[in-house]
């Protein structure tokens, strides 16, 4: 799906519901942001007011959020959009059934339109690395960056497999684009690197400059400006990491108008409490990073995830199975996700049974 056909798509919806369609600034905007260009980028293709394109992109969001009763900004844009275009042509092409007619009419329906009976609540274990399968994390995802380019570092604060390490990927990706000052992106999972020595040595190689460290290491770095993403950071606590690396990594991220480096850490624990402050062994993120704590999913997001993911298949779960779905996982992603997997299994080895 291109950006035309997308407008196009999108714009005859709107018409259809409000009988106005979209202008021309929201086109450019709506094909600029399909292709991933700042509001900077559209202004000076299109040779129109920066400000008047800065504040078109936000209302135009919530024009067709309110429409289409869906959470859409910058970051979601294209995925969300996507996934309309899927519905909305599922419906045309025959009704959804009812739930009493999953079962009876699934032989009928197979004779038109695939049978969808893989299982859609997948990745299980895995980290997500595919954005369009990211869901909502949109408001975690823009004050991140809006942190970062406020001139701040990032803490990403949350229980174990709640999600951090994806969100990582998702700022790792969006990077390129989010930042108002570029940086390159280095990401980092702690939990392969074992010490002092494994650092440098990932950290150089991810740079590509000669493996170093102390005031060489500082030299090679002031010649960079580098979005430094650590996943896993309480490994930092082991024996084999000291004080002195984490000291540095600070020095590097702070103290300066536009230092070497931006940090994006992700921790199961809040930073005073992996690296409490004393004389002996000072805090070194604390001051340096913005905590954002990541929580489970509130009740509206845990419905629409099931939405999104049972959209293009003949099932539908039932509203007392969504409400012990939502109870039993309590909003924690992955919980959710193994116990929808499980649930949408059911249903495919009762369709079997009854072929």
């Amino acid at each position: 799906m291109n950006s035309e056909d997308a407008f196009e798509f999108m714009n005859g919806l709107i018409l259809e519901k409000t009988k106005i369609s979209l202008n021309e600034c929201e086109r450019d905007v709506f094909l600029g942001i399909w292709a991933s260009k700042t509001y900077g980028e559209i202004s000076q293709e299109k040779n129109r007011d920066y400000q008047y394109v800065k504040e078109t992109g936000p209302k135009l969001f919530k024009k067709i959020g309110t429409i289409f009763q869906i959470n859409l900004n910058k970051n979601n844009f294209k995925p969300t959009i996507e996934q309309l275009y899927k519905q909305y042509t599922l419906r045309k092409i025959s009704e959804i059934p009812q739930r009493d007619d999953v079962i009876t009419n699934l032989s009928i329906a197979q004779q038109d339109r695939p049978a969808y009976t893989d299982n859609p609540f997948i990745p299980l274990n895995d980290i997500i690395t595919e954005q369009h399968l990211l869901f909502g994390r949109e408001r975690e995802i823009t004050r991140v960056f809006e942190t970062l380019n406020s001139g701040s570092s990032v803490a990403l604060i949350g229980e174990k497999k709640i999600g951090k390490s994806s969100l990582l990927q998702a700022i790792y990706q969006q990077a390129q684009h989010q930042l108002l000052k570029p940086r390159k992106a280095i990401y980092i999972n702690l939990s392969l690197i074992f010490n002092d020595d494994d650092f440098y040595d990932e950290l150089c190689n991810k740079v590509r400059i000669t493996v170093s460290k102390g005031r060489k290491l500082i030299r090679e770095l002031q010649k960079q400006q580098l979005l430094l993403l650590l996943d896993e950071v309480q490994q930092m606590t082991w024996d084999g990491f000291t004080r002195e690396l984490r000291q540095q990594l600070r020095g590097l991220a702070d103290g300066q108008a536009n230092p070497p480096l931006r940090l994006v850490i992700a921790a199961s624990e809040h930073l005073d409490v992996l690296f409490p402050d004393s004389r002996d062994n000072p805090s070194p993120f604390q001051g340096v990073c913005i905590e954002e704590v990541i929580k489970p999913w509130e009740e509206n997001i845990v419905r629409g995830f099931i939405d999104s993911r049972l959209v293009n298949t003949q099932v539908s779960f039932t509203e007392e199975e969504i409400i012990q779905l939502t109870q039993e996982s309590g909003g924690h992603p992955q919980r959710l996700m193994h116990l929808c997997y499980r649930t949408y299994s059911r249903y495919m080895e009762r369709i079997k049974t009854e072929l």
